[in-house]
């Protein structure tokens, strides 16, 4: 996919977010040698751009946002990876999947300061251990995906079947 110029994720570090070259580090070697990386110029961070850049399909393409449902006073964070040509149900298969009364996209200030990357770069490798990662099953059948690497500057591709095998993913049905 892509003529970007892509290299092992785990040999460039200095493209990735602090807690992704940790969450890397810490899948097993077979796995993580499954990320490469490729540098991009930081304006072509957003999905949209970058697919009409580098002539890749939007379905192959898969954007982290980050969520806060509430219940009784209590925050419950997640992320959620989908499809870039397709939208998650956040109202109401993710509000019910969390168990929470109110759902809504994390303000980009919490998101950063919660996740340790950039703002257009967030990714689910590497969140914090507590938070489920709610994978569309579009994601998981994709023979390779694009997805956030932690930063502007770059973007990791991966098989989209390793997305449903992280620490704390959840596969559902969360496109509408």
């Amino acid at each position: 996919m892509s003529t970007l110029h892509r290299e092992p994720a785990t040999k460039r570090p200095d493209l990735l977010a602090e807690p992704v070259r940790q969450a890397l580090a810490d899948l097993p070697a077979d796995t993580a040698a499954l990320f490469e990386v490729a540098e991009i110029d930081p304006a072509l961070a957003d999905t949209e751009a970058l697919c009409r850049a580098f002539d890749l399909p939007l379905e192959a393409s898969a954007n982290c946002v980050l969520v806060t449902g509430k219940r009784a006073g209590e925050l419950r964070p997640a992320a959620v990876l989908v499809q870039a040509s397709r939208r998650a149900d956040i109202n109401n298969v993710v509000r019910r999947h969390l168990d929470v009364r109110k759902i809504s996209f994390t303000a980009s200030e919490e998101a950063t300061a919660a996740s340790g990357m950039e703002y257009g770069g967030i990714t689910p490798v590497g969140l914090p251990a507590g938070w489920p990662v709610l994978v569309d099953e579009g994601v998981v059948t994709e023979p390779e995906v694009c997805i956030g690497s932690g930063v502007r500057r770059s973007k990791l591709f991966v098989p989209g079947h390793v997305m449903g095998e992280l620490p704390t993913a959840t596969v559902l049905q969360l496109a509408l």
